[in-house]
């Protein structure tokens, strides 16, 4: 991968952090999560409106990552109403980049160097450590199986765009009316809960719209660079947003265990320089 390549992904995962970090707190989890579809909904449709469509063969990717985010938004509530945020989203997070380098390779043909396979694997190892085992013993295996779950569709949703942004011949395009095909979301969510919404506040819901156009910005760079590197080597660069965001989580937040966080980030930090290598 280049350092051009590198700074996108690394641009990529900070936005992600910094949009969890700004929505932190949020008591409504579900219509944040429908004002965070329609912050990516909104520059979706202005773009969609102004660019060439992208090609017939990558509509069929475009449908299927909306329909497998369905399923990671339902496994992701599931899997939060049984466990801790410190537990479930570094387990979902760090079993992904490995999940979507075997199937790239699988299904892709996309072929790593050991030096990658290594990277890879001290990056989710790096995660993972974030989680801490007297907290794991605490989750229902319920939660566990919904936090290994939502990884799956991480991965399924990952792989479908990577290919379908490929094919479709014009990145931008691809991710415009991917993001417009939010709308349902949005709509399903925020059409059901009128009160729900009413009761959050005028500055909560612009903040949960700046969350999801950060959010989009950051899937788009994201996107973006799976059509110049290998989509296993992109996405576990990209699930360095969980390093970040344990890093806002110690400056921002004073979160701890700090000691933990910080190895965890070195450990993550080997990985990125190891795919740099590759």
């Amino acid at each position: 991968m280049s350092v051009g390549v590198i700074a996108i992904v690394l641009c990529a995962a900070f936005l992600h952090a910094l949009w969890n970090a700004l929505v932190k707190g949020a008591g409504d989890r579900t219509v944040m999560l429908g004002l965070i579809a329609l912050g990516h909904v909104i520059p979706g449709v202005a773009l969609a409106a102004n660019l060439p469509a992208p090609a017939p063969e990558s509509w069929i990717y475009i449908l299927a990552s909306t329909v497998i985010h369905w399923g990671y938004y339902y496994l992701l509530n599931a899997a939060y109403r049984s466990g801790d945020l410190s537990v479930v989203y570094p387990v979902a997070r760090g079993a992904a980049p490995l999940i979507i380098a075997l199937t790239a390779w699988l299904w892709v043909g996309e072929a790593l160097a050991p030096v990658a396979w290594l990277g890879i694997g001290a990056i989710s190892l790096g995660i993972f450590l974030l989680v801490r085992p007297g907290k794991v013993a605490q989750v229902p295996p319920a939660g566990l199986l919904a936090a290994f779950g939502t990884a799956l569709t991480v991965a399924a949703y990952s792989i479908a765009d990577g290919v379908g942004v490929r094919l479709s011949g014009q990145a931008l395009s691809y991710v415009a009316w991917l993001f417009t095909a939010e709308v349902f979301v949005a709509a399903f969510v925020l059409g059901t809960r009128g009160a729900r919404l009413r009761a959050m506040g005028g500055r909560t819901i612009v903040i949960g719209i700046a969350g999801g156009v950060i959010s989009g910005t950051a899937y788009a760079l994201a996107l973006y660079a799976k059509t110049l590197a290998p989509l296993g080597m992109v996405s576990a660069m990209r699930e360095t947003s969980v390093i970040f965001a344990a890093l806002f989580g110690v400056l921002w937040f004073g979160e701890g265990p700090k000691v933990r966080r910080l190895w965890s980030a070195a450990i993550v930090a080997g990985g990125i320089v190891l795919i740099g290598l590759a």
